[in-house]
């Protein structure tokens, strides 16, 4: 289970990269921190249990209950705090969100992120294509069409107009 817990948490660093620009506050990166050091801990935890089991002891293992009995409150606190404030979480990115489709150009490296994200998330717009209509780029070209990274990918010949909503 540590095993895992590393590997999640290496990747969602990794994958964090990907998308930096998204996530300009640098806490982002916080659960991913706290999940290779949850991982470490029951590293050290499952050793405690293992030796106190191998050995037999009656003090190792109550020392490991109460750690686990610990770890069980910490992660059902967790849970609640998730809970509570998941609604703040999802106001600050897509306020971030917003603001780096705001200085989308087609050129930019912030362009070449959303483009990415739109194409791997199959999707258009922060909510839906209609985001596109209030940023400096839509007003700038000036032919109502949305970037072809909204554009779905069966669609060969996809303009990215919005007279055309079927093939985005």
């Amino acid at each position: 289970a540590a095993a895992g817990l590393s590997y999640v948490g290496a990747y969602v660093i990794n994958t964090y990269k990907s998308y930096d620009n998204f996530l300009q506050d640098k806490y982002a990166l916080l659960p991913a921190v706290i999940i290779i050091c949850v991982a470490v801990v029951m590293f050290i935890i499952g050793l405690i249990g293992c030796c106190a089991t191998f050995r037999e002891s009656r003090v190792g293992l109550g020392v490991f209950l109460a750690i686990i009995l610990v770890i069980f409150i910490a992660e059902v606190s967790a849970f609640v705090l998730g809970f509570v404030y998941r609604e703040k979480v999802k106001t600050d990115v897509q306020g971030t969100m917003h603001s780096v489709f705001e200085k989308y150009d087609g050129k930019n490296p912030e362009s070449a992120v959303v483009d990415y994200l739109q194409e791997q998330l199959h999707c258009c717009g922060v909510k839906n294509y209609s985001d596109w209509t209030t940023t400096q780029w839509f007003n700038s070209t000036g032919n109502n069409s949305v970037p072809l990274s909204c554009c779905r990918q069966d669609m060969k010949n996809c303009t990215g107009h919005l007279d055309q909503l079927q093939e985005l």
